[in-house]
């Protein structure tokens, strides 16, 4: 099992908190991808992928055929994907995935967090070496799959050498490069799986040992990051904390 499985694994892909804001952050996906490549999701693969997603987190049909339906109107505000980068306390870096529609209210957001922690909100990829961009798909398996066959064709995607199987529900997951996020879709679509998530994914490749009481503040400032609606994703390179 690779680093990024095992990361994966010992946070246990920690989700977003309260079922409220997993669909509102889900219905803001949806805008964005829907006024990319329209309302229909057989011919636009990303709206695809991501009512996978909203299906594997139990956003009912009608908040999912809503969403798409409010990303067509003409007053819909137009979201932007914005990455946060710095240093929270203890060194510990903090990776912020954002969709808004106003960068000056959620910048202001996060900066605030970072100060009432003593840390330190950086410039854009000044944290791009500590972390491994990637896309994450989660598929359901075929009878008599022969995984390694399929790994090898989709290398050339940038997908991982190595996958990781859940014994319970028979799903697989891989990870790749994110640029081939389309392509990767595709192959999977066209080989007959049945894609339950895709998503997109930061793993630190230097994880840092904390004290019990140094993880209980990280913690809380991440908590405090997440509570933002324009808040995707909080990433640290804080080591898990052991079972």
């Amino acid at each position: 099992m690779g680093r990024a499985f095992e990361y994966r694994k010992a946070t246990k892909m920690k989700r977003w908190g309260h079922m409220a804001r997993t669909f509102t952050k889900l219905g803001k996906q949806i805008a964005i991808a829907v006024k990319a490549g329209g309302p229909e999701p057989e011919n636009n693969p990303t709206l695809r992928a991501i009512i996978a997603t909203c299906k594997r987190e139990n956003m009912p049909k009608d908040n999912i055929e809503r969403a798409i339906k409010n990303a067509m109107g003409k007053d819909q505000s137009e979201y932007k994907e914005v990455p946060y980068e710095g240093y929270g306390p203890h060194g510990i870096a903090i990776f912020v995935d954002a969709l808004t529609d106003n960068t000056t209210r959620t910048v202001a957001d996060v900066r605030s967090v970072f100060n009432k922690f003593n840390g330190n909100l950086g410039t854009q990829g000044s944290l791009s070496f500590l972390f491994d961009h990637k896309c994450v798909f989660t598929f359901k398996s075929k009878e008599q799959v022969e995984m390694d066959e399929l790994i090898l064709d989709l290398i050339d995607y940038g997908v991982d050498d190595e996958f990781d199987q859940d014994e319970e529900t028979g799903e697989i997951t891989i990870y790749g490069d994110p640029k081939s996020f389309g392509e990767i879709q595709k192959h999977l679509e066209e080989a007959g799986y049945e894609i339950t998530s895709a998503e997109f994914t930061r793993i630190p490749n230097d994880l840092k040992e904390v004290t019990a009481e140094q993880r209980e503040t990280i913690d809380k400032m991440v908590e405090k990051l997440e509570d933002f609606d324009d808040v995707q994703n909080v990433y640290t390179n804080m080591k898990p904390a052991e079972e």
